[in-house]
């Protein structure tokens, strides 16, 4: 199929997954489908809390939190339709792909045996698994760490060996701003940059007058 030579090239959105001290990457994770929407939502930190007698002057303690909901969908039907190119897809349809997402939310094989070893070494005190750095990206200004609080797949369709070849996957990140990860931290200094493409967007906007509120001052 021949294509427009000016047709702007698509971008994806998806999630970068990163080593969580030097920023390296470890694997590009690209949602096959672009979300047709993504829900938002983000609730402000202030001093303070409900039951109070009066209400005071807002202090914030930090950054909002902010988190996303998006759903994406997956399916092989392109790729089966062409099963010499995409030997995978005939043999295991999308489950590939099911995987790599859902390795965002399990600790590795390796990282397992490596605690049970020390279990039975005797070790005392064994520290938690870290888990890699993910980052969100949804465009070059939406880059952001997040962790996923969320997650649910809705396999739709099955091939004849009941490999699935279509699937809805629903995804809940929070987005993890510098009270999560500090500032000396790559992740922080990439939410850092996150706020400050925020604000620089926010600049952008054209300046009004009081005026156009239909006031001539305030005070």
């Amino acid at each position: 199929m021949s294509t427009f030579p000016n047709a702007p090239r698509l971008i994806k959105a998806g999630l970068v997954v990163v080593d969580p001290e030097t920023a390296q990457v470890l694997r590009v994770i690209s949602l096959q489908y672009n979300s047709d929407s993504l829900s938002r939502s983000l609730q402000t930190q202030t001093a303070g809390g409900e039951g109070q007698d009066r209400a005071e002057p807002v202090r914030f303690k930090g950054p909002a939190v902010e988190t996303f909901k998006l759903e994406a969908d997956i399916d092989a039907t392109d790729q089966l339709e062409f099963p010499e190119q995409n030997p995978n897809a005939k043999q295991f349809g999308i489950q590939p792909q099911l995987a790599l997402l859902e390795s965002l939310l399990y600790p590795s094989a390796a990282q397992l045996r490596s605690i049970d070893n020390q279990a039975s070494s005797g070790t005392l005190e064994i520290a938690p698994m870290l888990a890699p750095l993910a980052l969100f990206v949804w465009g070059k200004s939406r880059i952001v760490p997040v962790k996923v609080t969320e997650f649910s797949i809705n396999e739709e369709a099955f091939d004849p060996s009941l490999n699935p070849i279509r699937a809805k996957v629903s995804l809940g990140l929070r987005v993890l701003s510098v009270d999560d990860l500090g500032f000396a931290s790559k992740g922080g200094s990439l939410f850092m940059a996150y706020l400050q493409a925020k604000e620089q967007l926010a600049a952008k906007v054209q300046p009004v007058t009081l005026a156009t509120l239909g006031v001539g001052g305030i005070g």
